[in-house]
């Protein structure tokens, strides 16, 4: 267990840390970060956040597997999410390995997000279309699957024409 040093700073910062995580799950790199910006020792910052993790209150995994979620339900694809993971100190690797075990699938999401998006309107033209396609690029999905989803659009649009 952390001591606590004589100006009691080291408590402060596993206090206020503690009192983040009550919050919402933070990475360690965040945890760290919101400290030294209330001007606690980075010292006794790392301590505290070693503590915290000893007693499995602050876990890096726990937090990734929570942003994953997250970001997925929230319409984003695997490279935001992958960016998103590395600034709070997740490596690429493991950000996949997160995602890979969250089993996404993606052309169910990318046509969901169309829909809050777009509503049930079609694409009416090759200008919409692109739109779109730039859209969901935007937001981190992959460019193959985009392709493959804003052309079942254009495959429905010109089934439409044809009946």
């Amino acid at each position: 267990m952390a001591r606590r040093s004589q100006s009691g700073r080291q408590g402060e910062a596993y206090d206020k840390a503690l009192a983040f995580l009550a919050r919402r799950e933070h990475s360690a790199r965040e945890l760290k970060s919101k400290l030294e910006q209330r001007g606690l020792d980075a010292g006794e910052s790392a301590a505290a956040i070693a503590e915290l993790q000893l007693k499995h209150y602050q876990s890096d995994e726990r937090f990734g597997e929570m942003l994953v979620h997250s970001r997925l339900e929230g319409g984003y694809g695997a490279r935001w999410i992958l960016a998103e993971l590395r600034q709070h100190g997740i490596d690429e690797s493991r950000g996949r390995e997160l995602i890979e075990a969250a089993e996404p699938d993606w052309p169910h999401l990318i046509r969901r997000q169309l829909r809050r998006r777009y509503g049930g309107r079609k694409a009416v033209d090759f200008a919409e279309r692109n739109k779109r396609a730039a859209f969901l690029l935007r937001r981190g999905y992959d460019a193959a699957t985009v392709k493959l989803v804003v052309g079942e659009s254009v495959l429905a649009d010109s089934s439409d024409e044809a009946d």
